[in-house]
C-alpha cells in the first residue's frame, strides 16, 4: 500500500555502504510522497550537501569512515536545526540511542526495520514527532534501569504530554489557559529535573519511564 503525503517528504541518506543505498533507492525511489533528494558517503559530503541544499529528513548511519553519525548529527542540527535526523544504523546499545537523541536526532530505527516501519518513521520524524523502533526503546530501557526517577507535579505531567504530542509553547499556553513564558520556564524546569538536553530527549525520556 502507498503512504499518502500533502507533499513530498525529502529525504537525504548518509551511509558509506553502497548496497545500503541501493537499498534505499529500491525501497523509497518509487514511493509516492518520497522523494530521495542525495545520497553522501562520509560526513563531509554530508555537511558539503547541505551548503547549498536541503532536506527534510537525513537517514544518518552512525558508523561513518570520518566522522562518527553522533557528531555528525549534532553538527547538523546546529547548522539546520529544520532538518529532522533519523538513525538507521546496525547498532541496538542503548548508549548509542541515548547518545544519537541527546545530539539532536528525532528517531532511531535499526537496518533489520521492514518497509512500512521505515515509512512510518520517515513521516513521523518529518512531522517533528519522534520515533523509536521497538529494538531501540528497548535498548534504552535496559540501559535505564537503575535510573533514578524524579517526581514531577501535575501540572509538569500536563506540560509533557502535550509537548509529546508536538503542541508548542503558544499552543500549550492557550490550552492550559497560562502565558507562554510560564509554559517555557516548566519545559525548562524538566529538562534539568529529568536531566536531558533537549525536547527529543525529554519525550524519548518520558515514554522510557512510563511518565506520560
Amino acid at each position: 500500500m502507498k503512504y499518502m503525503f500533502k507533499t513530498a517528504i525529502r529525504v537525504f541518506v548518509v551511509d558509506d555502504h553502497p548496497l545500503v543505498q541501493e537499498g534505499m533507492r529500491s525501497l523509497l525511489g518509487t514511493e509516492k510522497g518520497i522523494e530521495l533528494c542525495g545520497y553522501a558517503m562520509t560526513a563531509q559530503s554530508c555537511l558539503g550537501f547541505f551548503v547549498h541544499n536541503s532536506a527534510d529528513v537525513i537517514l544518518m548511519d552512525i558508523n561513518l569512515p570520518d566522522m562518527n553519525g553522533i557528531d555528525l548529527c549534532k553538527e547538523i542540527k546546529t547548522k539546520y536545526p529544520g532538518i529532522m535526523v533519523l538513525a538507521l544504523s546496525t547498532f541496538n546499545q542503548g548508549s548509542y540511542v541515548t547518545k544519537m537523541m541527546e545530539n539532536g536526532a528525532s528517531g532511531y530505527i535499526v537496518k533489520n526495520a521492514d518497509k512500512k516501519e521505515l515509512l512510518d518513521a520517515i513521516q513521523e520524524v518529518s512531522r517533528g514527532k519522534t520515533y523509536l523502533s521497538f529494538e531501540a526503546g528497548q535498548a534504552i530501557r535496559r540501559n535505564n534501569e537503575s535510573v533514578q526517577i524524579p517526581v514531577i507535579t501535575r501540572r509538569e505531567k500536563e506540560i509533557l504530554v502535550l509537548i509529546a504530542e508536538g503542541f508548542t509553547n503558544p499552543e500549550i499556553a492557550h490550552k492550559l489557559f497560562v502565558s507562554s513564558s510560564t509554559v517555557d520556564s516548566h519545559r525548562k524546569n524538566l529538562l534539568a529535573k529529568l536531566n536531558v538536553k533537549n525536547t527529543a530527549s525529554l519525550v524519548k525520556f518520558a515514554m522510557d519511564h512510563e511518565l506520560i
